[in-house]
């Protein structure tokens, strides 16, 4: 190495360390709600007989909101209250979001999710109009960690009929806690997200 090139990997090093070079890399890495849209469409990958072990069949391409009316109605029960109802929303949204930007590719197919409890039970055309309601009245609202990244919402369904206190904050909600909450504490959405995911903060978009 000649003393000009010394002399410029210093430079670099030191940008790096200074927030330039190294770190404007690693941030054009990180997708976050500032640098990302909304997906137009989401690849879902048709297991048959919606079976977490069965053979792709095919790999179905659709609209992302069109998507997620399909999943909200089968993995939280379109009856249940109206706040736990919008809580799913955004948990599957943002399920579905980051698994956009994460493809997977099996036995020679390339897709984002599956139409399983691998990711979240899809099935298409079961929009329902409670659910579908839910979707569409949240679909501006987001629940982000603080540097606004695009996480996941994890979430499990829980016990029946009481409030799942084990889940709460541990980064995952409980589907039945989450109606718990709703139906029986009467709180708003929001602050069932809250309950779940407590570093996390609501932004709108």
């Amino acid at each position: 190495m000649n003393r000009s090139q010394a002399v410029l990997g210093t430079a670099v090093a030191i940008l790096a360390c200074l927030g330039g070079v190294g770190s404007e890399t690693a941030q054009a890495q990180t997708h976050t709600i500032a640098n990302t849209a909304y997906p137009a469409v989401i690849r879902v990958a048709i297991r048959s007989y919606n079976n977490p072990v069965g053979p792709i069949l095919y790999v179905q391409t659709l609209g992302f909101q069109e998507y997620c009316e399909d999943v909200l109605p089968n993995e939280w029960f379109p009856t249940w209250n109206t706040e736990s109802l919008k809580a799913g929303a955004i948990a599957v949204k943002m399920y579905a979001w980051y698994h956009t930007l994460h493809p997977v590719t099996t036995d020679g197919f390339t897709y984002d999710v599956d139409n399983t409890t691998n990711f979240q039970q899809f099935k298409y055309l079961s929009g329902h109009p409670t659910t579908d309601q839910a979707i569409q009245e949240t679909w501006n609202t987001l629940f982000v960690p603080p540097s606004g990244e695009i996480k996941e919402l994890d979430y499990r369904a829980g016990f029946p009929n009481r409030e799942n206190s084990a889940f709460l904050e541990s980064g995952v909600m409980a589907q039945w806690g989450s109606e718990y909450w709703g139906r029986v504490a009467k709180i708003n959405f929001l602050n069932i997200l809250n309950l779940y995911y407590p570093s996390y903060t609501v932004r709108y978009v």
